[in-house]
């Protein structure tokens, strides 16, 4: 599993814009800033779109205001969805990082199979990464939405 001082591995994300798919390494998005990633096991689920995710479109100014270059908010699921989630949420300030195939969180070491409910899925959590390097790391127990919040991550800054 990543640990702090561990750098993010490299991986080629996909976004739905209006000009069409985009294609964005780690390198461009983590490279010479201060970023927060959280990860949540899916798009559109209870926990997820009632508290995750909106604290941290609540938050982002306050993040920005400690010295937060960028939000960005990981699942398994396909760019579509997280694009469909992201405008639902009214979440513009968070990049969305469609993970497909699992293939980033099972790099991370941070994947849980879920079996018929949903196949691979992320574990719950977040990490502050500077320039690509993870400084802070905080992962959910199973079920548990403690360490990975918003305000959580903002204790850390």
């Amino acid at each position: 599993m990543i640990s702090e001082g561990s750098t993010l591995p490299d991986h080629e994300f996909t976004f739905i814009t209006p000009e069409g798919k985009v294609t964005r390494s780690c390198r461009e998005l983590f490279g010479g800033k201060r970023i927060v990633l959280f990860a949540v096991p899916g798009a559109f689920t209870p926990t997820c779109s009632n508290a995750h995710l909106p604290g941290y479109v609540v938050k982002a100014d306050e993040f920005a205001a400690c010295g937060v270059d960028g939000l960005c908010c990981l699942s398994v699921n396909d760019a579509f969805v997280m694009r469909a989630w992201q405008r639902e949420q009214n979440a513009e300030a968070i990049t969305m990082l469609a993970d497909g195939d699992g293939c980033f969180v099972t790099k991370l070491g941070l994947g849980k199979e879920t079996g018929a409910f949903g196949g691979l899925r992320a574990q719950r959590f977040a990490l502050i990464a500077d320039d690509g390097v993870v400084t802070r790391l905080r992962v959910e127990a199973p079920g548990q939405f403690e360490v990975s919040d918003a305000e959580s991550l903002l204790a850390l800054l």
